[in-house]
């Protein structure tokens, strides 16, 4: 490993805003670590732009939600980068309607892959970062997670996880000089929001000040800066949402 280069992870990495933070980074002669837990040939895609930006990239299929797959990507991280600069979590799904409809399976499903998948990923990073005495974990989060939404309670209970995770780890590692930040996103340009009809989406954007959504460059602008900017800003919950909220 060229001890000069720095190595990024980040989760959900074959779409939306995991791939475009993943691009930032590597433009800025990171290498990169990507997940997903399906879409493979997605993520081979984002790995190709990964490297033909000039980017070294180790994309990885497994679910962020079970330790074991955490695990065995750990150890291919250790043993291509030699080790981890900075943890992205960005993996998580979305469930929307009403509560008393979601099914047991389903809450379960989603906490793993919003929250525990953060717990997981953290977990395995931080020893190295400590021995290292630095590093920086930024956890992707929402604004439902600070507010909470009707019709999204599971997502909301998540991301509120994420964020008192984030706070609270925050304190922990700050004497290892390691930082921990959520970046909690409004409405963001991806998939996960192309289920609205188009009066739905108009009645989104006329709640929102900037008059739009975000889009995933802007919040991979964000987490660079993010991964830049003095480790004093520990414990932080940005909120990315136009002045939506």
């Amino acid at each position: 490993m060229n001890t000069k280069t720095k190595t990024l992870l980040v989760t959900g990495a074959s779409r939306g805003i995991g791939k475009a933070i993943a691009l930032r980074f590597a433009r800025e002669g990171w290498q990169v670590a990507i997940t997903c837990r399906q879409k493979k040939d997605q993520l081979l895609e984002t790995a190709g732009e990964i490297e033909r930006a000039g980017g070294r990239c180790l994309p990885f299929v497994g679910d962020m939600g079970r330790m074991a797959d955490c695990r065995q990507l750990f150890d291919q991280i250790e043993s291509t980068f030699g080790g981890l600069d900075m943890l992205v979590n960005n993996a998580g799904i979305s469930y929307v309607g009403l509560l008393q409809d979601m099914t047991e399976e389903e809450w379960d499903r989603l906490i793993s892959a919003d929250l525990s998948s953060v717990f997981y990923c953290s977990k395995l990073a931080i020893p190295s970062m400590i021995r290292r005495q630095q590093g920086r974990i930024l956890n992707i989060s929402s604004v439902w997670g600070v507010c909470g939404a009707s019709c999204e309670a599971a997502y909301s209970a998540a991301k509120g996880g994420v964020n008192a995770f984030t706070q609270a780890l925050a304190k922990e590692l700050a004497p290892s000089g390691i930082a921990v930040n959520a970046l909690a996103c409004g409405a963001i340009d991806t998939d996960m929001n192309r289920w609205m009809e188009p009066e739905e989406r108009q009645a989104l954007l006329d709640e929102i000040p900037a008059g739009r959504m975000g889009t995933p460059e802007e919040a991979a602008d964000m987490a660079f800066r993010l991964a830049e900017a003095p480790v004093y800003l520990t414990g932080q919950i940005i909120r990315l949402d136009g002045g939506w909220i």
